[in-house]
Parts: structure tokens; C-alpha cells; sequence
């Protein structure tokens, strides 16, 4: 069965989707959660700590959305402050310390847009992780596990290899806003989304992302434990792939990854 483009933002959207948390214990084993910048506060919109995968040390970083009002309160809808992207790049200094691959896991509509989010620097910590990601002296391996929205979700993907779950989005606005930008009507968003090639197969065509991580085989939904099961095989395989290259080589290839565009 084909979905199409707005069917899957509704999917991506989904308040019973697997969350980055989710992911974390699903995946790894003896996860530990650190929180907090060291300059600010601990924005619960992202998460991350040290896990197991394999029995090795990596590192886990994710934007948690929540699944009903309280906990969406606590997590900001999943739209991180600065401080979220600053904890990140902490725990990302900390992983090429210790020489820990990174894998972060995304789902945000986009970075918080609020006065107070301006005023600490929310357009300097995106760059910032940017510009520190793209010379990090580790693998990066970057998911996008619902909404990937703007450079909100960006801050967390410059990564050697980008992958999408097959109903999750990745777009620089939502439909809703290209909408109302381009014909000044946020209700023609389903009319916008198969506009914007926003979906996970369009963009492996094009070549934004790598792979694709099925949720459905033969038209029927995958259940958890298959789709688990499934990305903790790939992410098994593709580290050890990355971490036999040379560290010139591994960034030299992260740098054309971007440069191509």
C-alpha cells in the first residue's frame, strides 16, 4: 500500500510512536542518562547519556517528544531550548573523548521559537553543533524517528550517514508553514507535503539520507520488536564498518556527504 505524503506526516506525528527513550532501552543495554549544559539548565526536550550496544561504549542523543498533555508540558513538545542542543554538543565532546560513536535519534517539529529561547543563543547552538559535528573525530550515525523539522533536527543529523524510518519526515518547515508562506492557506498543507519531498523514500532518491528503516513488510505494519530488532542489526553493522576507516578518511567522507549539496 502507498501513502501518500500527507498520510505520512499524520504517521510521523503520531503520539503512539516510538520515542527516542523507547529506542534507547529497546536498543542498549545499561543506559545512563546525564543532564544539563553547564551553563544554563536541563532542557528535557532532549535526552542522552552512555549505553551498550554490542557490549561496547557509545553515546545516545535524542529529542523526546511526550505522549499525552502532562508529559509534553515536561518535554516542550519536543522543541528543544538552547541549552538542549548545548547538553548535546556536551555529550558529543564527551564521545570523542572517550572515543564513543554517536547516535542520535530525531523527532521535532523544530527548535523552540520563544523570546526567551532567542535571547540564549538558540541560532548559535545550532551552529554551533554544526560546525563541531562536522570535525568530530568519531562515527555519527543521525535517525530521524518522526518529525525531522527545520535545523531543530539538523543540529542533531550532520552525522556520516543519515537514516529515516519509512513513515517519518524530514523538511526545512512544516507542510502547514509552506502552505501558508507560498499560497497564504495553512489548510492546503496535505497539497504542500506531496509538494516538498519530505518524505523518507523521496529523500533517499534524491540522496539526502542513506537508508530507509522499514515499518511495514508487504503492506502490514512491522511490530516493535521487528522493527527493533531490524535498526539494532544495521546500527550494529554499520558502526563497525565506520569505526575500521581512518579517521582522515571518516571525516574526509563526512565533509563531501554536506558539500555535495
Amino acid at each position: 500500500m502507498t501513502r501518500t505524503a500527507h498520510e505520512i506526516v499524520q504517521l510521523a506525528r503520531s503520539k503512539d510512536r516510538l520515542t527516542a527513550l523507547d529506542y534507547f532501552e529497546s536498543i542498549f543495554e545499561n543506559y545512563q542518562e546525564f543532564h544539563g549544559d553547564r551553563l544554563f539548565s536541563d532542557d528535557e526536550a532532549v535526552v542522552g547519556g552512555v549505553a551498550l550496544l554490542e557490549g561496547k561504549p557509545v553515546t545516545v542523543i535524542g529529542i523526546q517528544k511526550g505522549r499525552d498533555l502532562t508529559e509534553n508540558l515536561k518535554r516542550n513538545f519536543g522543541s528543544p531550548h538552547p541549552e538542549g542542543y548545548r547538553k548535546a554538543l556536551r555529550l558529543m565532546k564527551q564521545a570523542e573523548k572517550f572515543k564513543r560513536p554517536v547516535i542520535t535519534f530525531i523527532n521535532t517539529a523544530g527548535a523552540f521559537c520563544g523570546i526567551g529561547a532567542e535571547e540564549r543563543g538558540e541560532g548559535e547552538a545550532i551552529a554551533k553543533n554544526l560546525l563541531e559535528m562536522s570535525d568530530l573525530k568519531v562515527p555519527i550515525i543521525a535517525i530521524i524517528i518522526g518529525e525531522g523539522g527545520s535545523g531543530g533536527a539538523l543540529a542533531l543529523a550532520l552525522g556520516d550517514e543519515v537514516w529515516m524510518l519509512e513513515n517519518a519526515i524530514y523538511a526545512i518547515l512544516s507542510p502547514e508553514g509552506f502552505a501558508s508562506i507560498l499560497w497564504k492557506d495553512g489548510s492546503r498543507a496535505p497539497e504542500a507535503a506531496e509538494l516538498m519531498k519530505i518524505t523518507a523514500h523521496e529523500l533517499k532518491e534524491l540522496g539526502v539520507i542513506e537508508r530507509v528503516i522499514p515499518e511495514t513488510f508487504r503492506g502490514e505494519p512491522l511490530t516493535q520488536a521487528a522493527l527493533i530488532k531490524r535498526l539494532k542489526s544495521d546500527l550494529i553493522h554499520k558502526l563497525k564498518e565506520l569505526s575500521r576507516k581512518e579517521l582522515p578518511d571518516l571525516l574526509e567522507a563526512r565533509y563531501e556527504r554536506f558539500r555535495k549539496y
